[in-house]
């Protein structure tokens, strides 16, 4: 016999596995037997109430044992001999594409213009310390893509797009806590994540794909409409039997480089803001109603949204217990990103707070077309750069002066390691943009008590939410219509928002380019 019930349990007593399984029995109405057990399915923090509780869906099975799911890399064979198909770009989308390309019995060969995670810190390290930005290896470019060192958040709406469990049981294979085939919101940290990472590159080598680092895609090879392969690096060239295109969200010369050849770009809905920061304790106490966040709670998070102006205003990419991080991908421009280690222990909390960009905010750009988006997302980065003293200081205010239009005579603390600097933000910001996020803020203040203070700093920009330009391809083959064998996938190609989404869309694509092949 087989059950499933709802449990709440305290967080006190979240790792008690035999108070777990008599709640359980008790839901189920079930009298304790030797055969008998309790697998939790999935696992959730319900803070509606006066005190925070967990929710546990279990099964519970009697006289049966819970059903084990195979190993996935078991079932994996070499494919060194086997068609080749390349993949721009090492990020979720194109590792998780290669996993499913050798699954099929396919060999790809990827190509990323950043270095190996391992390599990838030294330049992560020369941002931080010293301004100094490799437009090839950064927080968007190298292995692992802009996820891995950007808090390596694994939740996603994206349930139709595919399996969200075969991703996950994937990142578990590769050594990630199995606690995120469970928790509602799953999270591995940016200290783990490039060891997970690593560990997927050495099964791709293992089972006989290639990966090329320090090898940026600078043309593609084409005879007639169909693609047959790419140069690296402006010199060598590589053909293959498809090409999936996984290069991200700020791999803005690959854009161009469509555009030259003439392969369809579309625009893309995108939005742009800043990066709130508060202090962590300030929302636990917010959101748990508790002056000390009670044991084994994790850092409180919070999402936020409104209307302004008929135009949406949003939390996003919210880092509990996490950092402020530069994320630029090329001198004279100032992004920034967040993100978490494991443990999620960071005294700062800090959320993307954006508003969506409309067609009233790209008019003074109208002349460059379908990068109409991109130019305006550059001439905000650059403002905010250009504001500064030459480094990576962010420009910052804090948010009660933000919103009142004055200029911050100081600071409050931040996690952002390369230091702020008090800055107009609310003229720096387009005014659509300043506008909107001012009324955001004060109603966010309304929504969540204690939101709404000076305590907290505005920090610009945050503006690599999502590409301007899309990609387009065939719904149903996947591949774009004026190039045949060309598979845009993931978030540079605008069909992907976050890991698990980038991962699952590569999947897809990989499964499309083998029905192609046949």
């Amino acid at each position: 016999m087989i059950k499933e019930v709802e449990i709440k349990i305290q967080p006190r007593a979240i790792e008690d596995l035999t108070l777990i399984k008599e709640e359980a029995l008790r839901k189920a109405k079930l009298k304790p037997s030797a055969n008998t057990e309790v697998v939790v399915r999935r696992r959730s923090i319900d803070a509606r109430g006066y005190q925070p509780v967990y929710r546990l869906l279990v099964t519970v099975y009697v006289d049966e044992k819970p059903t084990v799911e195979p190993v996935i890399l078991e079932q994996f064979k070499n494919v060194n001999n086997a068609p080749s198909v390349i993949i721009v770009g090492a990020g979720p989308a194109g590792y998780f594409a290669a996993l499913e390309l050798i699954e099929l019995g396919i060999k790809p060969i990827i190509f990323d213009r950043g270095k190996d995670v391992q390599a990838r810190r030294r330049d992560l390290r020369a941002i931080q310390q010293f301004g100094l930005v490799d437009a090839h290896s950064n927080y968007c470019f190298g292995e692992g893509g802009a996820g891995t060192y950007s808090d390596g958040k694994l939740y996603t709406r994206s349930h139709k797009r595919g399996s969200i469990a075969k991703a996950l049981q994937l990142l578990v294979e590769h050594g990630a806590v199995s606690d995120i085939m469970v928790d509602a919101h799953p999270h591995i940290g940016s200290n783990k994540l490039p060891k997970i990472v690593a560990k997927i590159r050495e099964t791709i080598l293992k089972f006989g794909g290639e990966i090329h680092f320090d090898s940026h895609v600078t043309d593609f090879v084409f005879h007639e409409k169909k693609i047959k392969g790419v140069i690296v690096n402006g010199q060598d060239e590589f053909l293959g039997e498809a090409t999936i295109l996984a290069t991200g969200h700020s791999a803005r010369d690959i854009y161009k480089l469509l555009f030259n050849k003439k392969i369809r770009l579309e625009n893309k809905p995108f939005a742009l803001g800043v990066r709130v920061e508060h202090s962590q304790s300030l929302i636990d106490e917010i959101q748990y109603r508790q002056e000390k966040r009670e044991e084994n709670l994790p850092a409180s998070s919070y999402k936020l949204v409104c209307q302004i102006e008929k135009r949406g205003v949003f939390s996003f990419c919210m880092c509990p217990g996490g950092l402020v991080v530069p994320a630029a991908t090329a001198p004279g421009e100032i992004v920034v990103n967040g993100m978490s280690m494991s443990r999620r222990d960071s005294p700062f909390a800090n959320s993307g707070t954006v508003v969506a960009v409309q067609e009233d905010d790209l008019l003074p750009f109208a002349n460059h077309g379908v990068f109409a988006g991109l130019e305006f997302q550059k001439s905000v980065e650059k403002a905010m750069w250009a504001f500064g003293d030459g480094s990576q200081k962010a420009p910052s205010q804090r948010m009660t002066d933000f919103v009142n239009n004055k200029i911050s005579k100081d600071l409050p603390p931040t996690s952002y390691i390369p230091g702020l600097v008090s800055a107009p933000m609310h003229e720096l910001l387009p005014e659509g943009i300043s506008r909107k996020l001012q009324l955001g803020m004060r109603e966010f203040g309304r929504k969540m008590k204690g939101y709404f203070t000076a305590e907290t700093n505005v920090i610009g920009t945050e503006s690599r939410t999502s590409s301007p330009i899309r990609i387009p391809r065939n719904p149903s083959t996947l591949m774009h219509e004026d190039a045949e064998g060309l598979f845009p996938c993931g978030e540079g190609a605008g069909f992907a928002g976050g890991i698990i989404s980038a991962a699952m869309d590569g999947q897809n694509v990989a499964k499309a380019v083998s029905q192609f092949l046949k």
